[in-house]
């Protein structure tokens, strides 16, 4: 096991755990050095969490949790396709998708649960740009999803 990928076990997340597939888009694109990692929702194995709508349905600390499992859905996506956490060179761009009520204005809060799982995870090459967006739905009702772009080792 690599260095990251014991500080990603170190923080809760076994680098393992897979989510379901069907999908017909692949979880992972490379082009040249840079990773474009699909947009994970918060599955924990099999089971979906943090279902509905942020502040009312899901709290604002519980979303924030839910981004930073997105973000290792993320990375173990990407673990699985390249063999180690220890290929990617840095993390390039983090997107999140934040399902919130229309006066709902704290999703780049909510989002910093991902930052900030990337950021212990890769420490220096975990700074990213970053975009948080609200949204009025996310795939199986979702209360956030997570992208990401990264960059590999040559």
């Amino acid at each position: 096991m690599s260095p990251r990928e014991a500080r990603l076990l170190e923080l809760g997340y076994e680098i393992e755990k897979t989510t379901p597939e069907g999908s017909l888009v692949d979880a992972v694109s490379i082009v040249g050095d840079i990773v474009y990692a699909s947009g994970q929702v918060p599955f924990d194995g099999d089971q979906l969490k943090y279902v509905g709508v942020v502040p009312s349905q899901v709290s604002k600390e519980d979303a924030t949790t839910a981004a930073a499992l997105c973000a290792a859905n993320v990375l173990r996506a990407v673990r699985k396709e390249l063999g180690s956490l220890e290929a990617i060179k840095r993390v390039v761009r983090i997107t999140g998708y934040v399902r919130s009520e229309a006066d709902f204005s704290e999703q780049h809060l909510v989002i910093n649960g991902a930052s900030q799982l990337v950021r212990d995870v890769f420490g220096e090459a975990g700074r990213h740009a970053r975009t948080a967006l609200g949204m009025q739905q996310l795939p199986l009702g979702a209360s956030v999803e997570v992208e990401m772009i990264l960059q590999k080792k040559e």
